[in-house]
């Protein structure tokens, strides 16, 4: 039976991702009591059903380094803690490169990986090509490769946290969506939802890609702007490695891994407007289809069996918005990951426990507070797919 919504919460999280079911997670497991998680649809149902199920620790900001080998150090425990198959493959990314300055970047980044324990290295053209034979060497001149990155999963990674979560006394509802939140002075006190009003002192967005409106209830602005990506898959693929890696190729975001017999691929599309569209277009694919002639050609006879359209939710610098608002107590957000949100939810999840319990994190995530882009100016992040 659907959970019933209860008069009244001590913490509400706000969309039921693997951002919202992780932090309902983590929460109950710390012994919080009355959670209640509010989605509108079904669990997992916006940006992380979508996802290509990417997780890594390669990235050249030293807090995404963070958060992912946090977060892959979850993943690799998953069965046990929470305790579900999430299908886990830890083949590596591959990062193709063409030039010097892409090469000076990732000796860079592989450098700050290293220092926080993670394997990558700079790899040479014939290295990468025996890692992915697909790939025709025609320009590349060399590669990164993070051997203890891989892919998931991710449906599983919400049913595992939601599934525990429950098991913990956390109280979930479908198919419930919020409407509004209401404050006296400074002090959130209502969440007004499509199944009635909840009394609640605490809100934790993890809305996603419709986060901006949510902050906007309490006057708080979440710089997220929701941008459509697209997927697809292959059919079979006779004599792909077992082994091989979510391989991105860097100059142009073409990316792929095995799924099943085949492959998922997918691109950015630099052509592709702001705004909520979920349906799936061709207007891309004459742009992937030269991507693949260019740099896997044997693609180009391989057909199609299906794909699908989701959100990325983007941050000016495509860097995450995790912390506590100044201006209410309390409303604590964890949104506008830029494609990085499935991979970093369990350290995000850890994160926002500590903070409602004002406990201190295992990093410091104040330099992604939402406020930054008035005050510290926007973070770099290169390893951008």
């Amino acid at each position: 039976m659907a959970a019933a919504l209860p008069e009244a919460a001590d913490v509400v999280i706000v969309g039921g991702g693997v951002m919202g079911t992780s932090i309902a997670f983590h929460l109950a497991e710390a012994g919080v009591e009355r959670i209640l998680l509010l989605e509108k649809n079904e669990l997992g149902s916006g940006s992380t059903s979508k996802a290509a199920g990417g997780v890594r620790a390669n990235f050249s900001d030293e807090l995404n380094i963070a958060l992912g080998a946090r977060s892959l150090e979850a993943f690799a425990r998953f069965g046990e803690r929470p305790g579900q198959e999430i299908d886990l493959h830890r083949v590596g990314y591959l990062f193709l490169l063409e030039t010097a300055d892409q090469l000076d970047l990732f000796r860079e980044s592989a450098r700050l990986q290293n220092a926080a324990g993670q394997p990558t290295r700079m790899i040479d053209v014939d290295e990468a090509v025996r890692l992915a034979p697909i790939v025709a060497p025609d320009g590349l001149a060399g590669a990164c490769f993070s051997p203890a990155d891989g892919h998931c999963t991710p449906e599983s990674v919400v049913l595992g946290y939601a599934t525990a979560a429950r098991r913990l006394g956390a109280t979930l509802v479908t198919g419930c969506e919020v409407l509004g939140l209401d404050a006296v002075g400074n002090h959130i006190t209502t969440v007004r939802t499509s199944q009635g009003d909840v009394r609640a002192g605490t809100v934790i967005c993890a809305a996603g890609a419709w986060a901006a409106e949510v902050g906007q209830w309490v006057g708080i602005d979440l710089p997220v702007t929701p941008l459509r990506r697209q997927i697809v898959v292959t059919e079979a693929i006779p004599g792909l490695p077992p082994s091989m890696p979510m391989t991105i190729d860097f100059s142009s975001t073409f990316y792929f891994h095995r799924e099943g017999p085949g492959l998922l691929v997918g691109m950015s599309d630099p052509e592709e407007q702001p705004g909520f569209q979920l349906n799936r277009t061709d207007t891309w694919l004459p742009r992937l289809t030269a991507e693949m002639e260019r740099r896997t050609p044997s693609l180009l006879d391989v057909g199609l069996t299906g794909g699908w359209a989701g959100l990325y939710e983007v941050t000016p610098d495509h860097n995450a918005l995790i912390g506590e608002a100044d201006g209410i107590s309390r409303f604590l957000y964890a949104t506008g990951f830029s494609g990085h949100g499935f991979l970093q939810g369990p350290a995000v999840g850890e994160i926002i426990r500590d903070l409602y319990l004002g406990r201190t994190p295992f990093v410091d995530i104040s330099p992604l507070h939402a406020g930054r882009f008035r005050y510290d100016g926007p973070r770099a992040e290169w390893n951008v797919v």
